[in-house]
């Protein structure tokens, strides 16, 4: 897969977007973040953040097991949850979904004309082993919720190195 742009010309925003904004997307914008700092890649970028298409816990922080499970890793969270509207899409190069549903609601929330690249997370999957869908961990155990970032941290992997490439 070719980048889809030069990164010597722009900076990127990617915003990544679950149901409630306190599991999947948060632990994305953590991960993807800090893939991004620890990797060199921070000046190609302007915008890093998480939504949810919901505003159901809007201003609340991750999910507890979402946090620790990043933590964990030595991956740093600080977010608070906000609902994406269509004006967002204007800020942002790249609005990834974390399911067929999350991506359903974006779609159809996408303003006309609008070129952001809007499609699930799992698109930029090399390894078959992870699902190309980020499932909602929320009702389930550690287990799911750790999965989660193991998938995520592919992702993250993948987008960096398909969209932004080597560094010189």
């Amino acid at each position: 897969m070719a980048p889809l742009f030069d990164p010597k010309e722009k900076q990127l925003s990617v915003a990544f977007v679950c149901l409630g904004n306190i599991c999947r997307s948060p632990m994305a914008e953590a991960i993807f973040k800090h893939k991004v700092q620890q990797g060199g890649y921070a000046p190609y970028f302007k915008n890093i953040e998480s939504f949810g298409t919901s505003g159901w816990h809007i201003g609340e922080s991750p999910d507890s097991r979402s946090a620790r499970t990043c933590r964990k890793h030595g991956v740093p969270v600080a977010h608070h949850a906000q609902q994406i509207s269509s004006k967002d899409f204007e800020r942002f190069d790249f609005v990834i979904g974390m399911d067929e549903s999350n991506l359903s609601d974006l779609k159809y929330m996408r303003p006309k004309g609008n070129k952001s690249v809007v499609d699930v997370f799992g698109r930029w999957r090399s390894n078959m082993e992870f699902d190309r869908i980020v499932s909602d961990p929320y009702y389930g155990g550690n287990d799911g919720f750790e999965y989660n970032f193991k998938q995520i941290s592919h992702f993250s992997d993948e987008f960096l190195k398909n969209e932004v490439g080597t560094l010189e």
